[in-house]
């Protein structure tokens, strides 16, 4: 029995009462809008995409100007950080799908974002369309890059 990608093999009930283990690199025949397999598996793509807002929270973040700050933490496997605003006020969420750019923002990186109401009270921001503008001297990674942490 081979395993890929980490994810449980599947178990297929004949007839016979017997156990038929699915492979994931059977061949393409099996996943035809016909085919009883198509339901089966169910692989979660790894891009990592944008949190659903609702339309108004999402007109209010557009529409407020860029503020500028610095990483405070970011934990790449966990998928969040903090940012440190230049203003001196309380440090500012930051969700992995909120980061624009090709590379993985380190503590001290200087860089750009808008506010957007956190709900329900709309009391609290965090971080959305944040841009790195000035990286810090390390190493930085691209998103496709594995994770050292």
């Amino acid at each position: 029995m081979t395993r890929q990608l980490g994810f449980p093999p599947l178990i297929n009930n004949t007839s016979s009462g017997t156990n038929n283990t699915t492979n994931m690199s059977s061949s393409s025949s099996t996943n035809t809008p016909d085919s009883p397999n198509k339901s089966l598996l169910q692989i979660p793509s790894p891009i990592v995409t944008r949190r659903t807002r609702t339309k108004s929270t999402t007109e209010i973040a557009s529409n407020n100007p860029d503020v500028k700050g610095k990483v405070k933490y970011f934990c790449r496997t966990k998928g969040h950080g903090f940012i440190a605003p230049d203003d001196g006020n309380a440090d500012l969420f930051l969700h992995i799908s909120d980061i624009e750019g090709e590379y993985v923002p380190l503590e001290g990186d200087e860089v750009t974002y808008r506010l957007c109401p956190i709900p329900p009270k709309r009391e609290k921001y965090q971080a959305t369309h944040v841009r790195i503008v000035n990286f810090t001297p390390e190493v930085h990674h691209r998103w496709d890059c594995k994770p050292n942490e």
